[in-house]
């Protein structure tokens, strides 16, 4: 089962609610790329986040707009930011470390949402019934080359609207040797 691998650089979604504060009132996202999930896409516009101990000046907010704000990072920006990291699935913030957003019209405290997003797959459903996987099933990313190795507990995330893509982040795509685009296999 191969499917490419997509490496998860630090990013932000934002909530209607931020946005209006950070950029003003009724302010609507430009895209600047789109990415490999449908309907997803890494918007012009950044923000700067400001944790305890370090700030990254430009992170770019990942659209649509969310109900919730989440700051996706890795260990290392984590510890260059002062938080503790909390590896996470997508959309589940409850607890985990807050940080400030600045915006050109407006600044945010959020009190939870910086996460260490866990590695996970997109699978479309199709995919997923051929190889018999189920949502949240728990399955290993084989990484061919001078640094190869396996990862373990990737989540399984399907939907009719996924394309197949392995995400990790870029601590763990360093370690690995990998870049987007490169392929791994799925094991269950």
């Amino acid at each position: 089962m191969l499917v490419e691998v997509g490496i998860s650089a630090r990013h932000i979604h934002i909530s209607k609610k931020s946005l209006a504060i950070l950029f003003g009132e009724d302010y609507e996202l430009h895209i600047f790329r789109e990415v490999k999930q449908p309907g997803q896409f890494g918007a012009e516009e950044t923000v700067s986040v400001v944790g305890p101990k370090g700030s990254f000046p430009t992170v770019r907010i990942l659209g649509p707009i969310r109900a919730k704000d989440q700051l996706e990072v890795s260990v290392s920006d984590c510890f260059k930011l002062g938080v503790k990291p909390m590896v996470r699935e997508s959309g589940k913030i409850e607890g985990a470390p807050g940080i400030k957003l600045v915006g050109p019209k407006g600044e945010v405290e959020i009190n939870e949402g910086v996460i260490v997003a866990a590695r996970h797959v997109h699978l479309s459903q199709v995919f997923a019934d051929k190889e018999g996987i189920i949502d949240g099933q728990l399955l290993k990313a084989k990484i061919e080359g001078e640094r190869a190795l396996v990862f373990d507990n990737v989540i399984a995330r399907i939907s009719p609207d996924f394309v197949e893509e392995f995400h990790i982040d870029t601590d763990e795509a360093n370690a690995a040797l990998v870049r987007s685009g490169d392929k791994v296999t799925l094991i269950k």
